[in-house]
């Protein structure tokens, strides 16, 4: 692992800290350290380029934006049949990426035994109580709910393909940057921790806007994203589709140091989870620094399921000069079950975000629109209704 001197020295320093004053000491030390690597860059120095993400968490496993770019990366190479949509767009349309979303905005809190975590929930204009798909949209690090609402445009999305979008709040108690802990093995199980806490929250949408139970899908960006691979693979018979842009493996480290391993080279593939398989659609730029790209292919080694047929194409963003490679995995019955996305020149940004929000990308391919399409094509089997009709109901 290639990681340069002041960052080694700086956790060292952390480590005795924290042996010898306690986690806040240990806290400012590394806090320290992270804030004094980050690029000084001014705006504009350079050609337009999309507003990168780091995956930044705070107290002894935490990262701030832009991070990696400072440890010396090396740059990374360069490197059928659709089932009948569970639901479709209303009309042909597209929406106004520029106006404003015509539906309500509404602030909402769960809690439980894990503690307790605020959301927003897009409502769109055609909502009359029927029962509509939810989408619920992990938003990154140093995010919150209309930041990335903003930037990803899932609201604009929601109008067009009418579904109901909740976006759930990290706190800055549990994380001062208010990154998802995906690294913390507290959160990487069933009915604990943040899992528990995202898993009740859409349960309770579910209930209070008489959401379609086949038709709940989870996404998110870089930390949002590795949540919602998470969440896709604790929960399968809850969620019928995951949508991850720019994150990592579930379980693919356990603490500060393995996790920025895995963002910056990858590692080695981990382990298939009992629970994976759920259908996966899985977005990444070849030219990320902060989250390997390597990383999205071990995300897809770990959820496809075996027997699959692979077709890959390589093709121009609409609108946009740059390229992107797409492998789409069949079943034996020859439904799409997963779709890798990895866009050439791309870097650690929401593809055909608004530049409005943080962490965009405004060229495309325009990873919402593409992620609704897939959603639009599963829902669950009727056995995996029983099982989450069942959890909701001891729950």
């Amino acid at each position: 692992m290639k990681i340069n001197a002041k960052m080694l020295s700086g956790m060292r320093e952390a480590m005795a800290r924290l042996q010898r004053d306690g986690p806040a000491a240990a806290t400012t030390s590394i806090q320290q350290t992270l804030f004094d690597l980050m690029p000084r860059g001014t705006p504009g120095e350079r050609d337009p380029a999309p507003r990168g993400h780091g995956d930044a968490a705070g107290a002894l496993g935490g990262f701030v934006p832009d991070l990696l770019a400072r440890l010396g990366l090396s740059t990374p190479p360069d490197g059928s049949r659709f089932l009948r949509p569970a639901f479709a767009p209303q009309g042909a349309a597209q929406p106004d990426v520029d106006a404003p979303a015509s539906g309500e905005f509404l602030a909402g809190g769960y809690t439980n035994q894990a503690g307790t975590r605020d959301y927003k929930i897009y409502i769109p204009s055609a909502y009359a109580g029927q029962a509509l798909p939810l989408v619920v949209m992990l938003h990154g690090c140093t995010q919150g709910p209309d930041d990335c609402a903003v930037g990803t445009r899932w609201n604009a999305i929601a109008e067009e393909w009418p579904c109901l979008v909740l976006y759930p709040a990290q706190s800055s108690a549990a994380n001062p940057t208010r990154c998802w802990n995906w690294f913390n093995a507290d959160h990487q199980q069933r009915d604990i921790g943040e899992p528990s806490l995202i898993a009740g929250m859409t349960r309770e949408v579910i209930a209070n806007y008489h959401a379609d139970p086949a038709r709940i899908y989870i996404a998110g960006l870089s930390a949002g994203g590795t949540m919602a691979v998470t969440m896709g693979t604790l929960y399968p018979e809850l969620y019928a589709a995951i949508g991850t842009h720019s994150g990592v493996p579930y379980a693919a480290a356990s603490d500060l140091p393995s996790a920025l391993g895995v963002m910056q080279s990858a590692g080695a593939p981990t382990a298939t989870p009992a629970g994976a398989g759920t259908p996966i659609i899985v977005f990444h730029g070849d030219r990320d620094q902060t989250v390997h790209p390597r990383n999205s292919d071990h995300i897809m080694s770990q959820c496809v399921p075996p027997r699959t047929r692979a077709q890959t194409q390589t093709r121009q963003a609409e609108g946009a000069e740059r390229t992107y490679t797409q492998t789409i995995h069949q079943g034996p019955d020859g439904a799409v079950v997963a779709e890798h996305w990895l866009v050439h020149g791309a870097g650690h940004a929401w593809f055909g975000g608004d530049r409005r929000g943080s962490f965009t990308d405004g060229t495309g391919p325009d990873a919402s629109r593409e992620m609704m399409r897939f959603f639009a094509a599963h829902a669950q089997p009727k056995a995996a209704l029983a099982t989450a009709r069942n959890e909701s109901e001891q729950g």
